[in-house]
């Protein structure tokens, strides 16, 4: 999807690497100024090279890195803070960065990789939009979209830590988009599907990497969610299968 994001300004988490370092690229191409987030400043790096070797070509696009564990939920705080002294608002939130865990019976998971599951996956997205809230309010057209997973709803066995942050994640976006309704800021979770990211290597190690899509082909259909012109909120966009799905209570 071609948008223009020209003087929009995009926080990006998780931008090192996998499907947040193509979004982070593509909003930039579209012409927003990318807030790259991520613990990783070699990836940050390389994405900040990718970035001004773009604007050197067409004149759009440019990025602020943040190296930030998310972890440091203080650093969150920061992070919206020094946003609203240089912009004085946010137009577009991708909240991407997440952990996996481990794949194992919920009895046998530890109890500090649960715990770390849900402060990174669950704790920090919440800071995140705590942080950020405001200045997409302050948007002609705030988009916030979060990273969520078919886990959240598959909830299969051996799973179950990173399927409960994912849906906890999900409720929060439901939650968000409702109280958001009346303003201009649109909020989805997106389920990008099966990708080949490292983090899905360690999930399922045995799958041939070549049967999943390139994370650059998940990132460009997610970065339309950024277009002034959406209208949806609170819904759940699969962007492996390239549709919209709505929310139901239990039948």
């Amino acid at each position: 999807m071609s948008i223009d994001l020209t003087g929009r300004t995009a926080v990006v988490t998780g931008a090192s690497r996998g499907i947040g370092y193509f979004i982070a690229r593509d909003l930039a191409a579209a012409g927003a100024h990318v807030v790259a987030v991520a613990r990783t400043v070699g990836g940050l790096e390389e994405l900040d090279d990718e970035i001004k070797a773009e604007k050197a070509r067409t004149g759009k696009g440019e990025a602020t890195l943040v190296p930030l564990d998310l972890a440091d939920m203080e650093g969150i705080d920061r992070l919206g803070g020094a946003i609203h002294e240089r912009w004085g608002k946010l137009d577009i939130l991708v909240a991407n960065a997440g952990v996996l865990g481990v794949i194992a019976p919920l009895g046998h998971v530890e109890a500090k990789v649960f715990e770390k599951v849900m402060a990174i996956n669950v704790t920090s997205t919440w800071r995140l939009i705590r942080s950020v809230d405001p200045l997409l309010r302050q948007s002609d057209a705030g988009r916030a979209i979060v990273l969520s997973s078919g886990a959240a709803h598959s909830a299969r066995a051996f799973w179950g830590p990173y399927a409960a942050s994912k849906a906890a994640v999900e409720a929060m976006v439901r939650s968000w988009a409702d109280e958001t309704r009346n303003y201009p800021l649109r909020v989805n979770a997106v389920d990008p599907g099966a990708t080949r990211t490292a983090m899905r290597a360690l999930a399922v190690p045995g799958e041939d990497p070549n049967t999943l899509p390139h994370p650059s082909e998940i990132a460009a259909r997610i970065v339309g969610l950024a277009s002034p012109d959406l209208t949806r909120t609170g819904e759940i966009y699969q962007a492996k299968h390239d549709r919209w799905v709505s929310y139901r209570m239990p039948e």
